[in-house]
């Protein structure tokens, strides 16, 4: 559906100041195709901005007489970087569609010798928001850092699933996730780290922590280690629970109900996204769609 692919390269040597941004709304039912290609020993921060923006009313018109029962509104975006030897790429993502729309992301990054790629996810909400995530280890020492944080209430969903292929010696990839599932909210997390045959002395690890704040959340977490090669290291662990008594008196002692203490650990996940943030497109994301943060913090 993407009108128009765009290719962004950054020449051999240079650190580019100004983010590559990818903005997409779900109002206005925008798609986004993107390709970077980080040339050798470059150093680049990319983000993607996916919020609900505003409805194209033209085109809420015609959807509607077409299908009252239309689907619901939709953003997406695709990303495509490639790392050459010795390159940095910073990859931010803040998603939040809104309740009643969906929005469909997908990365896929190939990482050179000595190159390194770190990714920061930040999945804030939406009717439906589905992530994926393919990265390629293909040089030898090639390093790849993510962290996920999360939320989603009501009947949100939040479907994700992520592919760290180690193909060069020595590489590195370490993955953490956590977020906060309240409500009926439903969250899928499939991650897969694959040592490949020829990756010699590759390290991988991936672990999430789940804080659960609603009777009838539905929480499925799927790590898999794929292993073809014999010196090699793959790590994988979850930890899901709620907020402990212990946590719940402490808090009230300061005076917070349990409603209060559940809220904080919420606008924790906010709160970060937001002081992450490293422009406009993505702070307006935050801000707009977050019922946590104020205005004024913001």
């Amino acid at each position: 559906q993407a009108a128009d692919a765009r290719y962004v390269e950054v020449p051999r040597g240079e650190r580019r100041a100004e983010p590559i941004v990818v903005s997409v709304s779900s109002e206005a039912g925008e798609v986004a195709d993107t390709g970077v290609m980080v040339r050798e020993g470059a150093e680049v921060t990319i983000v993607v901005a996916a919020g609900a923006g505003e409805k194209d009313a033209e085109a809420e018109g015609d959807a509607t007489a077409a299908d009252p029962a239309a689907a619901p509104a939709t953003s997406a975006s695709l990303l495509r970087v490639i790392a050459e030897a010795g390159a940095r790429v910073t990859i931010h993502e803040y998603l939040c569609p809104g309740a009643d729309a969906q929005h469909l992301e997908s990365v896929g990054i190939r990482a050179g010798r000595d190159a390194r790629v770190e990714v920061r996810q930040y999945a804030l909400g939406g009717g439906t928001v589905a992530l994926g995530l393919a990265a390629d280890l293909a040089g030898d020492r090639a390093r790849f850092d993510l962290t996920q944080r999360y939320h989603a209430a009501g009947t949100e969903v939040l479907d994700v699933n992520e592919v760290v292929r180690m193909r060069g010696r020595n590489t590195r990839s370490e993955l953490a996730y956590s977020g906060v599932l309240e409500d009926a909210a439903k969250k899928s997390l499939r991650t897969t780290i694959d040592l490949v045959h020829g990756a010699r002395g590759a390290q991988g690890n991936e672990a999430e922590t789940v804080l659960v704040l609603g009777d009838d959340v539905t929480n499925k977490t799927l790590p898999v280690i794929l292993c073809d090669e014999d010196d090699v290291a793959g790590n994988h662990g979850a930890t899901i629970g709620s907020v402990s008594p212990e946590q719940l008196a402490f808090l009230a002692s300061r005076g917070l109900s349990r409603a209060d203490a559940e809220e904080l650990f919420s606008r924790a996940v906010f709160e970060d996204a937001l002081m992450s943030a490293p422009c406009p497109e993505a702070r307006a994301v935050v801000r707009g769609d977050s019922p946590l943060v104020s205005s004024e913090e913001a």
